[in-house]
């Protein structure tokens, strides 16, 4: 049939599966969403405030539901607004596709009105992108860009559209989706076997779990192997719920705020298995200490992310829920009983602790945990917060947290969340900012009134840029240059004026009747928690010191 390429992009959205796109028109789009409006059957279009809300609420329903999340801007500022989103999706390794519309291809390079290069400007924070300029290329451009998005280590792909190719007309057919299949082409025998040799002759081994673990669906392999090798399992930020947190195998996550037995523990071990994780900076800290003495196994479909941080003793490349597989099927049944002793010995020694007395970070996020019955899905902004919803809500599946681990995305959280409640609408939603996130992208809060989408803001609120200010105080002689902020801003009002919920607490109490109150809400709920400024995440690596270093408030106290 004879199709106008805007009606080409609506129709091949709907190949894809596409039941949901978050975006803001403008004039290079026009053509675009007016298609959406007379052949957008099927596809519910979420108007954001502001096209970063968009960028970050496709990353939020693509983490939650396992879906490519899509996003629409126009061209210009509407394209250069979606950048820090689509970066985020980039370092996480998260599948979307972001749609942009731009200048007529001969407009293109004269420094037309809303024209930028949004090609040039995201090649390096796409896995890949492209720019149409005829409409005979549309179709399949779109059709690959969902291919590349999903296949492999996933990430984010943009297609720019020049305004005429929305316009031009040509033949349409419709096309099935091929279907995507995990990568095991590059599994070699010969690293099963290696692998397969390490594992048999540890005697302590530790399993380290990212978020490759998330992305290949592997939670279900991950905790057979964990039984198999009878061993210690640690995370990272990104590989949170990946295996379950309640479990008594867990000891936490790894690194900078990771806890005291997960970072002695692998200082201590024989054979470090790490699945799906890209060794980050502040997992390995000093990377030349790291794990001394320890072999490594590596699983990762990524063979750029071998030997990058930290050599391997062995490596197997692909798939991580196929490579487990595999190993599930040849691996005897290890018996590590002293050792997980050992580990449990050091569990009871070093427990995460807060002061109870008064209304904290972690309290609030452990009432949280308690009265979602652990079955939340989280998102965060970045900060001390964070750090507190990775330490203290345990995660016992995956896509539950979602939070910017590798850009460190100020003002990511809300928008995620509305994604995220769009795509999982039968499940409960919070985000966890600080009071400096919050600030960055609450215009968003406009975005679920309007829609009348209930999730639940939480605000850590202590006047102060807390993660900064923390190493201010612990590195730069207590400077607080540019970290208080000494305003007036009234959270409760700005949300009952964006047409939301809201509610200071000050207590304990006052926080388990105000969450109460945002569960039962039918809409955007604020809940203002004013905790102490000089509140600390604990424990904490100092900048390039090895993880064995870890020290919390009592060795600050020594």
């Amino acid at each position: 049939m004879q199709l106008n390429g805007s009606e080409i992009l609506i129709e091949c959205l709907k190949e894809q599966g596409v039941d949901t796109i978050f975006g803001y028109p403008g004039g290079a789009i026009l053509n675009i969403y007016d298609a959406l409006y007379t052949r957008g059957d099927g596809i519910t279009h979420v108007l954001t405030s502001h096209e970063q809300g968009a960028s970050h609420a496709a990353d939020g329903y693509a983490r939650a539901t396992g879906k490519v999340g899509v996003c629409f801007a126009t061209s210009g500022p509407g394209a250069t607004n979606l950048v820090t989103g689509i970066a985020t999706a980039y370092m996480d390794s998260i599948p979307m596709v972001a749609i942009t519309a731009n200048v007529g291809t001969t407009m293109l390079g004269k420094d037309s009105f809303q024209e930028v290069d949004i090609q040039g400007i995201t090649m390096p924070i796409t896995k890949h992108n492209y720019i149409v300029k005829d409409v005979e290329r549309l179709a399949d451009t779109v059709r690959r860009a969902f291919a590349i998005a999903r296949t492999g280590r996933p990430g984010p792909v943009l297609v720019d559209i020049t305004k005429d190719v929305t316009a031009a007309v040509t033949e349409y057919e419709r096309k099935e989706p091929e279907p995507v299949l995990p990568v095991t082409k590059d599994i070699r025998e010969e690293d099963i076997r290696a692998a397969l040799m390490l594992l048999e002759s540890s005697v302590k081994p530790v399993i380290f779990a990212g978020g490759g673990v998330i992305s290949s669906n592997a939670a279900k392999a991950l905790a057979a192997f964990q039984e198999l090798l009878d061993a210690p399992v640690v995370d990272s930020l990104m590989g949170k719920g990946g295996f379950d947190g309640t479990r008594p195998e867990y000891l936490g996550m790894l690194g900078m705020h990771g806890t005291k037995t997960a970072n002695y523990t692998v200082t201590a071990a024989d054979l470090l298995v790490v699945v799906g994780a890209r060794f980050s900076d502040r997992v390995v800290g000093n990377a030349k200490a790291f794990a001394k003495g320890v072999k490594i196994l590596q699983i990762d479909v990524d063979a750029a992310e071998i030997d990058k941080t930290i050599p391997t003793d062995v490596s197997v490349i692909g798939d991580v829920r196929a490579v487990l597989h595999i190993l599930n099927e040849r691996l005897p049944r290890q018996d590590h009983r002293h050792w997980m002793e050992d580990v449990q010995a050091l569990k009871r020694k070093y427990p995460l602790q807060y002061d109870h007395s008064v209304l904290t970070g972690p309290g609030v996020i452990e009432k949280l945990y308690e009265m979602t019955d652990g079955q939340a899905i989280v998102s965060t902004d970045v900060g001390q917060h964070q750090m507190w919803a990775a330490q203290y809500y345990k995660f016992r599946q995956p896509r539950q947290l979602l939070t910017s681990g590798g850009l460190g995305t100020m003002g990511y959280g809300l928008g995620a969340a509305i994604g995220a409640k769009v795509g999982m609408p039968d499940k409960t939603v919070v985000n966890i900012a600080g009071d400096g996130c919050f600030r960055m992208n609450m215009n968003e809060l406009m975005t679920a009134a309007r829609n009348r989408i209930p999730i639940v803001q939480i605000v850590l609120n202590n006047h102060v840029l807390g993660m900064v200010r923390q190493w201010q105080d612990l590195f730069y002689g207590k400077r607080y240059s540019a970290t208080v902020i000494d305003d007036q801003a009234d959270f409760v009002k700005i949300a009952e004026g964006m047409g939301a919920q809201g509610r200071r607490v000050t207590t304990p109490e006052e926080f388990e009747a105000a969450l109460a109150a945002a569960l039962a809400a039918d809409g955007p709920f604020v809940i203002d928690c004013q905790i102490g400024k000089d509140d600390k995440v604990f424990p904490m690596v100092a900048p390039n010191a090895p993880i064995a270093e870890v020290f919390d408030q009592t060795d600050l106290e020594k």
